[in-house]
């Protein structure tokens, strides 16, 4: 992974996959994190935060986005 990240970005590892990534969460509005172009529902959201207290990877946002009906 690369070592130099956007400002806001930080190294992490999917706790669904276990997969490693950068998440952009804390990244400023110039440059999003892919998460926020996921549309996930506020239920889905819910139910994902209670399950896992950190980002998932952006293969498992999109797998959980196209498939909501799918366990987390």
């Amino acid at each position: 992974m690369n070592d130099r990240l956007p400002a806001g970005y930080r190294t992490t590892t999917c706790p669904r996959c276990s997969g490693g990534f950068a998440c952009g969460a804390g990244a400023d509005r110039e440059m999003p994190c892919f998460c926020a172009s996921h549309a996930l529902g506020a239920e889905r959201l819910a139910e994902l935060r209670s399950k896992w207290s950190d980002c998932l990877c952006e293969a498992c946002l999109a797998t959980l986005a196209a498939d909501p009906g799918q366990a987390a």
